[in-house]
C-alpha cells in the first residue's frame, strides 16, 4: 500500500508539473503572439511615419527649388526698364514705379474704400471731370475677416454731369485707364437743362494676401 501510495503521489506530483509546464507554454505562446502582433503593429506604424517623412523632405526639397526659381524671375520682373504698363520704374508719376508696386496699387492686398475713392476721385479730376457725388459702402469690419482666395469686390456709386454723349463715353474710357481693374455695372442717363446726368455704378477689387502655412499631419 506505501508503494502504491508513493507512486500515485509521485504520477500526481507529474501530472501537476506537466499541467504547470502546459500552463507556462500556453502563456508564453500567447504572450508571443501578443508581442509579435504589437511589433508588426508597431513595424508598419514606423513605416508610415517614415514614409510621410521621406514625402515631407522631398516636398520641401522641390519647394527650396522653386523657391530659387521664384526669386529669380521676381528680380527679372521688379528690374524691367520699363513697367508693364508702360512707365519709368524709377519715376513718380500716375503710371511709374516697379511692377511689384504696379501689381499691388493695381490689385491691393488689404481691403481700403477710401483709398479707392480716392483714386478714382483723382484720376476723373485729372481729365477736368468734377462729381457731384462718388461712394459705397465701406465694409472695412466685415472684410478684415475675410480669408477668400479669390479677389474680392468692393462695389461704389458716383454721380456727374456732362456736356453731351461724347462726355459719357470720355467718362467710361477714363475710368478705364485706372490702374485697378474696374467693373461698370450700371449707367443711368438723365437729360437735363444743364447738361446730361450721369450715374455709374461699378466695383474695383482687392484680394486679401496669403501667409505661410505650416500643417502637422497625425499618422494613422
Amino acid at each position: 500500500m506505501a508503494i502504491l501510495h508513493t507512486k500515485k503521489a509521485l504520477i500526481d506530483k507529474a501530472n501537476a508539473s506537466m499541467v504547470a509546464a502546459l500552463a507556462v507554454a500556453g502563456f508564453l505562446v500567447m504572450f508571443a503572439i501578443i508581442a509579435g502582433r504589437a511589433l508588426y503593429s508597431q513595424r508598419n506604424y514606423q513605416g508610415r511615419v517614415i514614409a510621410e517623412k521621406e514625402k515631407a523632405v522631398s516636398q520641401l526639397d522641390t519647394n527650396i527649388q522653386e523657391v530659387e526659381k521664384l526669386a529669380v524671375s521676381y528680380k527679372e520682373f521688379v528690374s524691367a526698364p520699363d513697367n508693364i504698363i508702360g512707365g519709368n520704374p524709377n519715376g513718380t508719376g500716375d503710371r511709374d514705379g516697379n511692377n511689384s508696386k504696379i501689381v499691388l496699387d493695381s490689385l491691393p492686398s488689404k481691403y481700403d474704400f477710401p483709398a479707392l475713392i480716392t483714386s478714382i476721385e483723382k484720376l476723373l479730376n485729372s481729365k477736368n471731370f468734377r462729381l457731384d457725388s462718388i461712394g459705397g459702402k465701406d465694409e472695412e469690419v466685415a472684410q478684415s475677416k475675410s480669408d477668400k482666395d479669390e479677389p474680392v469686390a468692393m462695389p461704389f456709386e458716383m454721380e456727374t454731369t456732362v456736356n453731351n454723349y461724347d462726355g459719357v463715353r470720355d467718362l467710361l474710357s477714363t475710368l478705364e485707364l485706372s490702374i485697378r481693374p474696374i467693373k461698370v455695372k450700371t449707367v443711368k442717363l438723365a437729360g437735363g437743362t444743364k447738361g446730361i446726368g450721369l450715374s455709374v455704378e461699378a466695383e474695383s477689387y482687392y484680394q486679401a494676401a496669403k501667409g505661410l502655412t505650416i500643417k502637422e499631419k497625425v499618422v494613422k
